[in-house]
């Protein structure tokens, strides 16, 4: 493989090795802020898309095929984007990838621009913005380790945690509140972040060691999914969260919430997307302050069976402080899952093979987002928007339990330097 790495760029050595903060480190600074502003545009972007649809179309369903749409490249794509991802330098995959997001969000504009109402352009814009998510996933999560020593592992993790939830939290917001001003000013602002992702990549160092590039083989190819299938404690993290999430995701819906449940229109929207994060970014801190040390499996399940819970108690409420506090808490319980899952993998996974099991990871995470938000469409649809968030978070909690008795590894795992 062509893109074996130096755990840490030589740019990067800091005066005192043992520091625990991997912001020190420059190139991941950059990194770091680099993702931020492709999250937050992101985010900004999915408010600004949900609230056109629906007013659109009227239609539970149409707000499922949002997620499906953005899914599906990811499905289909698999096998390329992890082999990518491990064959050529990351950096300059999330580059292209971010300047390819850029273009989606002016195209969005100028289909807003030309009074479009066809929501079928919208779907097919999503394909292509899908396609390049599915391309960044990998190359993102699989550069993170190489800038960064192996002991600086968790807390850069937490760190790359803490920007999700910090965009997943800002987005959304400042998304709601640029509605207010058309989607036009939300698309150019989204083109604008997308855009300096993309530049602030550029800038991103680390030691590349080039070997002799082999031919792609059958297996070398299907390598991160024979991997992942070998390693139960890998498998048991993952498709927890695919399971856990597809059935509890109740993040589709929220355009429906804000609108005709608790009538709070596109800012409430803006802040019902971003509680979640509030709650796990709150956990995120307090996690790179206090790392899990000790019982990081049963940990593990027991945020899932939280997520679970509060996913129903934000289903049957009525009341927008309630239904804050209950997506607040859903939020801090899924960060527990994300570093615990996060932290496995990558400690588990050989640098060689980090693309193509990141790229399998994708597929299970973007299930568990964008197909669990195709999902909730589809239920909402058949059974009503209440009673599908409910039974999501039932499901939730049933996944837990069975996970318990099928991955007995995962319950037994205390220290996460262990998985190793």
């Amino acid at each position: 493989m062509s893109n074996t790495t130096n755990p840490k760029s030589t740019e990067d050595a800091p005066p005192d090795s043992s520091s625990p903060s991997a912001f020190q480190l420059p190139s991941f600074r950059r990194y770091w802020i680099a993702r931020l502003c492709g999250i937050i545009a992101t985010q900004m972007q999915g408010v600004a898309i949900g609230w056109q649809v629906y007013n659109m179309t009227q239609r539970p369903l149409d707000l499922g095929y949002v997620g499906l749409a953005q899914f599906l490249p990811a499905l289909c794509l698999t096998l390329v984007t992890g082999h990518v991802a491990d064959r050529y330098d990351r950096r300059r995959v999330l580059a292209l990838c971010t300047f390819v997001e850029a273009m989606c969000a002016l195209l969005f504009l100028n289909l807003t621009l030309s009074g479009n109402t066809d929501t079928r352009w919208i779907f097919a814009l999503l394909l292509l913005f899908g396609m390049a998510k599915a391309f960044e996933f990998p190359a993102a999560i699989s550069l993170m380790p190489n800038l960064v020593p192996p002991h600086q592992f968790v807390n850069a993790a937490a760190w790359n945690s803490s920007a999700w939830q910090v965009a997943t939290i800002a987005g959304p917001a400042i998304g709601g509140v640029l509605y207010a001003f058309g989607p036009l000013v939300v698309y150019a602002c989204c083109g604008l972040l997308f855009l300096v992702s993309s530049v602030l990549m550029n800038f991103v160092r680390y030691e590349r060691v080039v070997t002799e590039r082999k031919a792609a083989t059958w297996a070398s190819v299907v390598a991160g999914i024979t991997f992942i299938r070998h390693q139960p404690l890998v498998l048991g993290a993952i498709s927890l969260d695919l399971f856990a999430v597809l059935l509890g995701g109740a993040t589709a819906l929220l355009p429906i919430y804000a609108r005709d449940i608790l009538h709070v229109g596109p800012w409430g929207l803006g802040l019902l997307r971003s509680a979640p994060a509030v709650g796990a970014l709150s956990m995120a801190i307090w996690l790179a302050r206090h790392p899990i040390t000790n019982r990081a499996g049963s940990r593990l399940l027991g945020a899932v069976a939280v997520f679970g819970g509060a996913t129903i108690g934000f289903g049957v409420s009525q009341s927008v402080a309630l239904s804050l506090l209950m997506l607040v808490t859903l939020g801090a319980a899924d960060m527990v899952s994300v570093v615990v899952r996060r932290v496995l993998v990558q400690v588990a996974t050989p640098d060689a093979m980090r693309g193509r099991v990141s790229a399998v990871e994708s597929v299970f995470i973007g299930a568990s987002n964008e197909l669990g938000e195709f999902e909730s469409g589809i239920t909402a649809a058949w059974f009503g928007v209440v009673p599908a968030v409910v039974l999501g978070g039932a499901g939730t909690i049933g996944i837990v339990v069975l996970w318990t008795y099928l991955f007995p590894q995962l319950r037994r795992v205390d220290s996460l330097d262990s998985a190793a």
